[in-house]
């Protein structure tokens, strides 16, 4: 082999390991994901374990999550953004002075946008299974008659309106089951873990 071409081929060599290292360095992640008293957690070991554990129930939440999705967007089902603002913000009022939002769910190991999407989800249902619910007022009178020491508005609109929300909470609770079992029949969903 000429001079020039073992030079050429050198610097070659040069550059791919210098470019492998840099690689490496900047996603370390990629390969390891920790390195305990010396020894490398490789990231296949971390995937392995997080599959064998929570892998099935966390593969059946997003298949479920999209076949939600799927029959909201069929049946011209959406939720804004304002709606999952003015959720949260009622979920916020409801947690008391004393207990953040991000501290919460920080302990629960979710994120902002994980408790977004979950808000939007179960927003998503609620207009999906309430859309055909009918609330009578006689159905919230017998409600506060027999469940008056449960609530906790003392106004009497504000005490009707949080029958009502308890009254189609319980009725979409009740319609939940055998409409999603129904919907996720119909779905094609192909595992293959």
């Amino acid at each position: 082999m000429p001079q020039n071409k073992k030079i050429t081929a050198r610097w070659i060599f040069i550059v791919l390991l210098v470019a492998l290292i840099a690689l490496f360095l900047t996603n370390k992640g990629l390969l390891v994901a920790a390195i305990v008293n010396g020894k490398p957690v490789f990231r296949w070991e971390l995937n392995n374990t997080l599959m064998s554990r929570f892998g099935e129930q966390t593969l059946e939440g997003i298949i479920s999550e999209r076949i939600i999705a799927d029959a909201a967007r069929s049946e011209g089902v959406e939720v804004g953004k304002t709606e999952v603002d003015s959720k949260i913000d009622e979920v916020v009022k409801g947690l008391g002075e004393d207990v953040k939002l991000e501290e919460l769910l920080q302990f629960q190991g979710m994120t902002k946008t994980d408790f977004e999407n979950q808000i939007r989800l179960q927003l998503t249902v609620e207009k999906l299974l309430g859309r055909d619910i009918q609330i009578t007022e006689a159905d919230i009178d017998n409600f506060i008659a027999t469940n008056s020491a449960t609530l906790t508005a003392t106004e009497p609109a504000k005490l009707r309106e949080e029958a009502r929300n308890t009254i189609m909470s319980q009725k979409i609770s009740e319609k939940l089951q055998p409409w999603f079992l129904e919907i996720k029949e119909k779905a094609k969903v192909f595992k293959f873990l």
